[in-house]
Formats: C-alpha cells, sequence, structure tokens
C-alpha cells in the first residue's frame, strides 16, 4: 500500500470548503483583539483567547518591538546551548514569584511544556491519570513517556479514586488535569483532587494554558482555591492571556531542574524569540499593574452567560469567560456558526474529536477589552441566528 494513498483519498476538507461551510483555517487581514477582518468583512472576535487584550496593549507591544532593537529577530539556538538570555531567566524567576513557586522554566510552546514535563517525569512502570477532556497536549505527553496512561471521566471524582485505587501502591503517579477546561469553561475540582493525590500517593499537574490570567487573580486555578501549595506542578502558556508565545512549567526547584536538563522538547528547540519573552514579561507587569483587567474578563464572561441563558441557550457547566453554545448536532453546529459569521460574529465550531459525538458546541470566549455594545451586538446576532436555526 502507497503511504501516501489515505493522503490522496482525504477530501472531506475540500468538499466542505467548495460547499462554503469550512470552519478552519480562516487567514485573517487583520486581528485587532476584539475585532478581526476577513475579506473585508468586518467581525466581533469571540473565538480568541486573548483574554486579557493585551496583545493590543500599548506596553506589550512597544517591548516587544525594543527587544528586536536590541537582540535581533531570534537566539537561533536551543536553551540548552546558545540559546538562553538573562531575559529568559528574569522571565522564569517572575512567573515563578507569579504563581507562587520555588522555580519556573520557559519553553518555545505550551505543548512543548506538558510534552517534556510529562515524558521526562514519566519512565518504565510509572502512571499518567487523566481526566478524559484534558488538552491533547497532556495525551501526547503521556504518549511518549515510557508510562502507562489512565482516564477517568470529567471531574468524576469517584471515577478519579476508583482508577488510583487499582494501581499499584509502589509505583510512581501523576495525575494532570486542565485547571479551566478550555471548550466547556468549567474549573476542576482541585480541592477534591489534592485530597485523593495525597490518599494514594500521587503527584498532582495542572495544566493552566486558560487559567492563568483568568482565575486565582490571574495566577491560576490553585490560587483560585487557595491551594497553590498543594499543587505540585503548574503550566501554562504564553499564547493566551500572556498575548505571545511559549510556555512554562513551575514547582519546586529540584524538579523543575530535573526537568531542565531531561526534556527533549526544550532541550532539541529553539528558545522564544527575545521578543516574545519581551512581550510576555510586560504582559506580566500588566497583570500586576492593572488587576482590573482580569475582574473585566470574568464579569464580561458572566454577562454573556446570563444572556445567553436569557434567549434560552445552553452553555453547560461553564463558569469562565469560556462560554460554549451547546448545539449536539455536526450539522447544525456548522449551519449556525456560517450564519454567525457572516453576520459579524467569529466563534469556533467543536466537533469530535474535539468533543465527543452527539456533542458539538460553538466556543465563545471573551476579553477584558470587548465593550457592552460589541457584546450586546453579539447577543442580539446570536438571537436572530439561534431563532432562524430552530436553537431557541
Amino acid at each position: 500500500m502507497d503511504l501516501f494513498e489515505k493522503c490522496y483519498g482525504f477530501t472531506e476538507a475540500k468538499e466542505a470548503i467548495a460547499a462554503g461551510i469550512y470552519p478552519y483555517f480562516i487567514a485573517l487581514t487583520e486581528n485587532e483583539g476584539t475585532e478581526a477582518v476577513f475579506r473585508g468583512h468586518r467581525l466581533i472576535m469571540c473565538g480568541s483567547n486573548n483574554y486579557l487584550g493585551l496583545t493590543t496593549h500599548p506596553k506589550v507591544r512597544q517591548a516587544a518591538i525594543d527587544a528586536i532593537t536590541h537582540y535581533g529577530t531570534s537566539c537561533t539556538g536551543s536553551r540548552f546551548l546558545n540559546g538562553t538570555l538573562e531575559m529568559h531567566e528574569q522571565l522564569e524567576h517572575e512567573l515563578a514569584d507569579w504563581v507562587g513557586k520555588e522555580a519556573a522554566l520557559v519553553f518555545s510552546t505550551g505543548m512543548q511544556v506538558n510534552l517534556g514535563t510529562i515524558s521526562s517525569l514519566i519512565g518504565r512502570g510509572d502512571f499518567v491519570i487523566m481526566d478524559k477532556e484534558d488538552h491533547a497536549s497532556i495525551v501526547d505527553g503521556a504518549k511518549l513517556s515510557f508510562g502507562e496512561t489512565k482516564r477517568f471521566g470529567h471531574n468524576d471524582m469517584a471515577e478519579l479514586e476508583r482508577a488510583l485505587a487499582k494501581l499499584p501502591a509502589d509505583k510512581a503517579k501523576l495525575v494532570v488535569v486542565d485547571g479551566l477546561f478550555s471548550m466547556e469553561g468549567d474549573i476542576a475540582p482541585l480541592p477534591e483532587i489534592v485530597p485523593l493525590c495525597k490518599k494514594y500517593g500521587a503527584r498532582l499537574m495542572v495544566d493552566d494554558a486558560h487559567a492563568m490570567g483568568v482565575l486565582g487573580g490571574g495566577r491560576g486555578t490553585a490560587a483560585h482555591f487557595g491551594i497553590t501549595d498543594q499543587v505540585d506542578l503548574i503550566m501554562s502558556t504564553f499564547s493566551k492571556s500572556f498575548a505571545s508565545l511559549g510556555g512554562f512549567v513551575a514547582g519546586d526547584e529540584p524538579v523543575i531542574h530535573y526537568i531542565k536538563h531531561h526534556a527533549r522538547s526544550l532541550i532539541f528547540s529553539a528558545s522564544i524569540p527575545p521578543s516574545n519573552a519581551a512581550a510576555a514579561l510586560a504582559a506580566l507587569q500588566v497583570m500586576r499593574e492593572e488587576p482590573e483587567r482580569i475582574q473585566q474578563v470574568n464579569d464580561n464572561g458572566e454577562y454573556m452567560r446570563k444572556g445567553f441563558h436569557a434567549l434560552g441557550f445552553d452553555t453547560g457547566t461553564s463558569v469562565t469567560p469560556i462560554v460554549p453554545i451547546i448545539i449536539g448536532d455536526l450539522n447544525r453546529t456548522i449551519m449556525t456558526w456560517r450564519l454567525l459569521f457572516d453576520a459579524g460574529v467569529f466563534v469556533n465550531p467543536v466537533l469530535s474529536p474535539g468533543v465527543q459525538p452527539g456533542h458539538e458546541l460553538l466556543r465563545t470566549s471573551y476579553m477584558a477589552t470587548h465593550t457592552k455594545d460589541q457584546l450586546d451586538r453579539v447577543l442580539e446576532i446570536f438571537a436572530a441566528v439561534g431563532k432562524q436555526v430552530g436553537l431557541i
């Protein structure tokens, strides 16, 4: 069999493009934070992870420009060799302080954080236990390790305990959960997970890619619950609230030191460019200086949830600025996305394997910089489209 045969037979995406219902890889002409432009068509952006609106903040922009002026565009090497700047280490120190841990380690992407951290810690005979709704990077990090993976139902503590109880007491275990789940907008019950980890001798890692800058005064899910000292590892990305590109993991200094010398995704990747490091540093400074942004993004999320509920939409278990509109049908989800797009609202249709079949949804997400007029306009358009397709 020809290796490429499956490639030539993959026609679904091209058929969707021809039909005008392909919702992915949309090349935007402009992306100004709360608004975007596609081929002259202006849309209110409700599909971004730019939670604090910092991609357009003057301090963040200027920091990136100044870094390029001073350092150039790239470090052209890995952190392990010639790719570490004093700025990278400054960023690590400030991130560790921000999340309340001894040390932090900056990777080139958030995906690489999970790939490198999990695969470096988990060896043969060890176990990774993860929520079934965890991000793909967690799943892939476990696959790259030589350990065994166990999964439990989404936020199902009884199933988590059953999974832990079945594992050998003398084997190493790592429980990994998203802090804020990126599709449903709900939160991992860390106050229930922590005691189970202690009971069964497991370490706990929390993926705060979407929680950083949003929960716990911007410091993440553990801070939200006031149990930072009871969570072993906290990771996050720079591509969301930090308005940049990259990621980090934070924890006890000996653990971070070990990951630093064993994570292949760190050792064999070029470091993040100076502009990205500078932007992340500036974004962190803004979070410290403008905490009202963190409150505002949560207020905007609450405003939209109440608005959608009043219209009759199903927003599931969301309690954050990520507000899903659950539709439960593939064709109707695509149709609704297209009508919203044409009417001037950018959202993300989430289909299998992003969610289970029969649980298709539109992922909407909000920024601190969305105005009330923009949010009201989004609700107005959703109301018209929802009635048109029979959702409300």
